[in-house]
């Protein structure tokens, strides 16, 4: 069962100044299969600190946050002698749970993020609503392929997890590639420049940006 505590205030760490550090969460997730610690900063600078004893979700989850600008620390040990599904699955639910607890009642954010992001013969895109309406398109024909010993459908499973928990409506599109290598990685570095569009405060907008008036 998860348990999640909310963190206000403080200093970011490695900040020496002690300045107010923004919009944070702590997501401690244990289970018989797997056990993680994550912590994000919404307004952070891009920092990360990835280990899942999954190099190449490490390397993804890095380039999301570099690019997102998100500071990101992720400590996650799970039974990948058995399969890397739920290490994978849980630190999407974790990434998930942690937005939307930091994000709170939402008050002010621009709420949709687009980002597009070429990478040699890659183009990727990710559109966001952070619209309490989970919801997740996969436009990528990865099947049945890996990158060393990763399997890129887990790719579907991550992203699934992570829009159900962070009660956002996602849409992960391929426009074309050739290297899966590229094509996973310009995925994740969309995804963290879209999370960084939709999760930014505008000082003009009152309340949450809906004509309902709620999310």
């Amino acid at each position: 069962m998860a348990r999640r505590r909310r963190r206000r205030g403080g200093a970011r760490p490695g900040n020496a100044g002690g300045a107010a550090v923004g919009r944070l969460a702590r997501i401690e997730r244990k289970t018989r299969e797997t056990e993680i610690l994550l912590q994000l900063n919404v307004d952070g600078t891009g920092e990360a600190s990835v280990e899942s004893t999954i190099p190449f979700l490490n390397h993804m989850l890095e380039a999301a946050a570099r690019h997102g600008l998100l500071d990101l620390k992720v400590d996650a040990r799970g039974d990948t002698e058995v399969d890397l599904h739920h290490t994978v699955e849980d630190v999407a639910i974790c990434l998930g749970k942690a937005f939307a607890e930091a994000l709170g009642d939402k008050r002010g954010i621009v709420r949709f993020g687009t980002a597009f992001v070429p990478m040699d013969e890659t183009l990727a895109s990710v559109f966001l609503d952070v619209s309490n309406r989970p919801y997740l398109t996969f436009n990528v024909p990865l099947t049945k392929t890996k990158v060393g010993d990763f399997d890129l459908d887990l790719l579907k499973d991550f992203f699934r997890a992570f829009a159900m928990n962070a009660q956002v409506t996602l849409h992960v599109n391929l426009h074309y590639g050739e290297n899966l290598h590229h094509i996973a990685e310009a995925i994740f570095k969309a995804f963290g420049r879209a999370l960084a569009e939709a999760t930014r405060l505008n000082p003009r907008i009152e309340g949450v940006l809906s004509t309902k008036g709620t999310l």
